[in-house]
Parts: C-alpha cells; structure tokens; sequence
C-alpha cells in the first residue's frame, strides 16, 4: 500500500520548527498554505468542525474560476482568524496527516500563520489582555476590586461598553473571579504512604491553572479532597505562571517559551522526585504534554515533565487499574450529560472521565464527544461569539436531550458555555471533579472549599441537595 492510499502507522506529529529563520517568511508560508487549501479543497471531510474549513470552500466556491487560484491569498488570513487549534481536524478528520507523503498538519500551519501574523504586526490590546490570564487574575482578584469586576460583568451597560470598545460580547457569559485564590487557601496533605501502582505513581502534585486559582477554586479543592480520600500524598507545585496555551493562541511563541522557562524548573523538580502533575484544565494538560514538547524537541526537561503530567481522570483511572482507587461511592448522581473537550480528546488516552463517573452506582451518563465551540478566549469576542454559539448548537441539543440533573465537562469553560446555550434548564452544571467528590461524600460542605467563598462551593452543596 503507498502512503498515498493510506497508511496504518498512528498520526505523527513533527516538531514545530518555530526558532527557523524561515518559519517567519510570508511567501514561504503563503506558498505552503496554498499547498494544504488545494489539498483540503479536494477533500472536504473537515466542514463540520468549525468555521475555517466552511470559510475555506465558500472563498473558493465563489472565486472567479471555482478553484483556489481564483482566491486573493489576502483572503487566506480569514481562514487562518477562525481556526482556534483544537486540534480535532488531525486527530480525527483528516486522512493526509504524517506520515503521509502529504504531511498535512493543517492545525499547526494555522500557529506558523498566527506567529507570523503576530511577528509581523503584533496583537491589538483585546487579544493581548484576553491571553494574559496569570496577570488579569492577580489584578481581578485584588479584595474590594474583585466584587467590582464580577459586578460589572453582569452589568448591560458596562457589558455593551466592552463590546463596543474591547470587542467583548455582550451576551457572553463570563466566569466570576473568586475573592479567595485557590492556591492561597488549598490544604494539602502529604501524611499517607506512598503506595506507587506499576502504571501509577503513589504521589501527586497539583499545577492549579490560571482558571482553577482565580476562577473556580472549588475544582482544585474537590481533586485535594479526592486525593485525599484515596490517600494520596500530594502537594502543590512550589510556584507557577500560565501555561502558555492563550499565547500560542495568539501566536506570541516568545512569550510561551518565556512562561516555560518559569514553569518547567519547578515541574522537572517534581517529575524527577516520582510525582505525578496533575493538572485540572485539559488545555494547560495539552500545553504540557504536547505542544511543549514540539516546540522544544531537544529539551530534557520539557520531555521529562511531559512524561509526568496527567489529566485527573487519566491519573485515576491509573490507579484503579493498579486496584488502588477506592470505589466506596455514598451517592449517586442520577443523570448526568457529560462532554468531552477537544483539548482532552486529542490526548489519546481515551474516555477516562465517563470510565471512571461510570464505576459509580446509580449514575446514567450521556456522553458527548463533539466541539462545544467556546474554544479559549475564541468565543468571548465579538466576531466570533455567534459562530461559537452556532458550532455548539448540536451539542447543546445532545446534552439537553437526556433531560439530565447535572451537566458537565472536564473544560470548566466549555461547560459553562454549554449551560448558556441550553438556555433554562433544570440541570446545574458541576465539574465531574466536583461529581465524583460528591460521589465519595466526604464531609463536602465543611472541608471541600470551606474558605475559598466562591461560587463551586455553593454549586456543590446545591447538587448535593438536588440528589436527597
């Protein structure tokens, strides 16, 4: 069989060659977009991903001659403003991935385009304040200012001013600041002792995320409490920036290896000393995992901590493969409609969250696996808000039709997407972090978030009343 016709070799990802003078070149990267649009233009199995592919063929279908030469390679950049590097479209989709002799990888050529669209004219203040999550965190959860910010984000008029001026929708749902961090608040507990599985190590670190710290503390405390409960040892890394994610995003590769050069000395020290790093947003995991590792090939250290870090309910499902996960849940949780994000699909360690919520007695699961279509920071702006709420569509018609209790998502935000789409609803939207906390019944309302004072803390205790 020639590559042509296919292969049966898994999909193989090449390094990003981004420290490449050439990497930059526009007429290079413009010759070699126009190679994969003339390969994509034939094909077409990507149109119900996103909106760049459907982009892609309506510039060509109305082009002068019906094909790619008919299109003003200007134009080509209106594709590039809709990808949002989920990743979907070489992990699933398309069939000319490596090692084809095609070497399409249309989601990394799409972060060349954003990095040389940002070399070469930067990022106006909406983009660059949205990708500066460690930084709006810190100053949105200042005491006094926090109230004031989550305030305002409620508010029409300021909401209208930010569409208007920073290119916010208005309609979009944004996340609250939590007035207590979670970093700042979690209790650890490293007493136990260290049981290591033969897939599984016995000991935890938890990389809190930028989202988790400021936003939704409660999911940090849930996973200690989980930890906890199956006594494993665990800390919190010493000290951490943002992962990078929202700045490969942009297409700002400086910044992304700046915040690596803060993050992984404190990561490779934990990796070295057998930890597993858990990390509790699917998109940091990746970061990790993955892109780092492509755009740092040669680095040790980045390999290493790659090879240490896992997903919660990757690490889990470890341990109960190992016959170290306690299954003593006290609660079911009814029916539950439950999403898995992009970001935690193109991991290829499977659907450990649903193996794991399904060990759970008296629990119905509706699994989802299909673009939510929030995407990062894609859907908070103004241009894209209605094509996330249009991609999201079919997801929110799958989620409600189970009539479900509860409705979640390893992505907080996809969740909290999802639960705007479906509109009224009688489900509450809980982390399957928080549901399997539930699940165990731990002392939940006194230990879980007993000072963090944020909203997950009070969604928890509502669900737990939901099910009595």
């Amino acid at each position: 069989m020639s590559t042509r016709e296919g292969s049966l070799e898994a999909p193989k990802r090449h390094p990003i060659d981004w420290k490449n003078i050439d990497f930059y070149n526009e007429t290079s990267l413009m010759n070699e977009m126009e190679r994969v649009y003339d390969i994509c233009h034939g094909c077409r199995r990507c149109v119900n991903l996103c909106t760049a592919f459907p982009r892609l063929f309506d510039l060509i279908d109305e082009s002068s001659t019906g094909e790619l030469d008919g299109v003003d390679k200007n134009q080509f950049w209106e594709v590039v403003d809709r990808c949002y590097l989920c990743d979907m479209c070489f992990m699933t989709k398309c069939p000319y991935v490596p090692p084809h002799e095609w070497n399409i990888d249309f989601p990394h050529l799409m972060l060349r385009a954003k990095a040389v669209k940002y070399k070469s004219k930067g990022a106006g203040f909406r983009d660059r304040l949205l990708s500066s999550t460690d930084l709006v965190g810190k100053l949105a959860t200042i005491p006094v200012v926090v109230q004031t910010v989550n305030t305002l984000n409620k508010t029409p008029a300021a909401r209208k001013l930010m569409d208007n001026v920073l290119g916010i929708h208005a309609d979009r749902e944004l996340p609250e600041y939590a007035a207590k961090k979670f970093r700042s608040t979690a209790r650890t507990n490293d007493t136990f002792t260290v049981k290591d599985g033969a897939r599984s190590p016995g000991k935890a670190a938890i990389y809190a995320t930028c989202y988790i710290n400021y936003n939704e503390p409660g999911i940090g405390h849930d996973l200690l409490k989980i930890l906890e409960h199956n006594e494993i040892p665990v800390c919190l890394v010493e000290k951490e920036a943002c992962c990078g994610m929202p700045k490969l995003e942009l297409g700002d590769l400086e910044a992304v290896e700046k915040l690596k050069n803060e993050n992984i000395p404190h990561l490779l020290k934990l990796a070295q000393a057998g930890y597993a790093i858990i990390s509790a947003v699917p998109s940091c995991t990746l970061m990790y995992k993955q892109e780092l590792p492509l755009m740092f090939p040669d680095d040790e250290a980045v390999q290493t901590v790659a090879a240490a870090m896992f997903d919660p309910f990757e690490y889990l499902a470890l341990r109960n493969q190992d016959n170290l996960l306690k299954t003593d849940f006290k609660n079911p949780l009814g029916n539950v409609a439950y999403h898995i994000p992009c970001h935690q699909r193109v991991q290829n360690f499977g659907k450990k969250t649903r193996d794991i919520l399904q060990l759970i007695p008296g629990t119905k699961l509706n699994v989802v696996e299909r673009c939510s279509g929030h995407d990062g920071t894609w859907g908070v702006k103004s241009e894209h808000f209605a094509d996330s709420m249009k991609i999201g569509r079919p997801v929110f018609k799958q989620m409600a039709a189970s009539d479900p209790d509860f409705i979640s998502s390893d992505c907080a935000i996809a969740a909290r997407h999802i639960e705007q789409g479906m509109g009224e609803s009688k489900a509450q939207k809980l982390h399957p972090l928080t549901l399997l906390h539930m699940a165990y019944g731990d002392d939940t309302d006194l230990q879980m978030t007993a000072d963090s004072d944020q909203p997950a803390t009070q969604t928890t205790q509502q669900g737990e009343k939901h099910m009595t």
